[in-house]
């Protein structure tokens, strides 16, 4: 397994942007990466995933127009591009890491590697 390192995050006024990136050395050699959030007291649910070699992404409907999901293979970097950030995006966000060609997005149980997680506060 690779560790997975997340960054980014911060406190940002409703309205506002962060980019979100998660490091690890091999990064690239995992089948898909993906962003997922944690609110207070609930589980950790999906917001963005990619496949590392096609750039296949998928998106909550909650994030869908403002959030966008990249990778730097060569760098074995992911990105999450927050944009019109809402309060509600209020969480911690935690990049994972998945060998699985069949793996399902919003079913975290399908990654391997997770990062330790980074706080993302949206209030004015």
């Amino acid at each position: 397994q690779v560790q997975l390192v997340e960054s980014g995050g911060g406190l940002v006024q409703p309205g506002g942007s962060l980019r979100l990136s998660c490091a690890g050395s091999g990064i690239s050699g995992y089948h898909a990466i993906g962003w997922f959030r944690q609110f207070p007291g609930k589980e950790r649910e999906a917001v963005s995933c990619i496949t590392t070699k096609r750039g296949k992404t998928y998106y909550d409907d909650s994030v869908k127009g403002r959030f966008t999901i990249s990778r730097d293979n060569a760098k074995n970097i992911a990105y999450l591009q927050m944009n019109n950030l809402k309060p509600e995006d209020t969480a911690i966000y935690f990049c994972g890491a998945t060998w699985d060609l069949g793996y399902v997005c919003y079913n975290r149980a399908d990654f391997d590697s997770w990062g330790q997680g980074t706080q993302v506060i949206v209030s004015s």
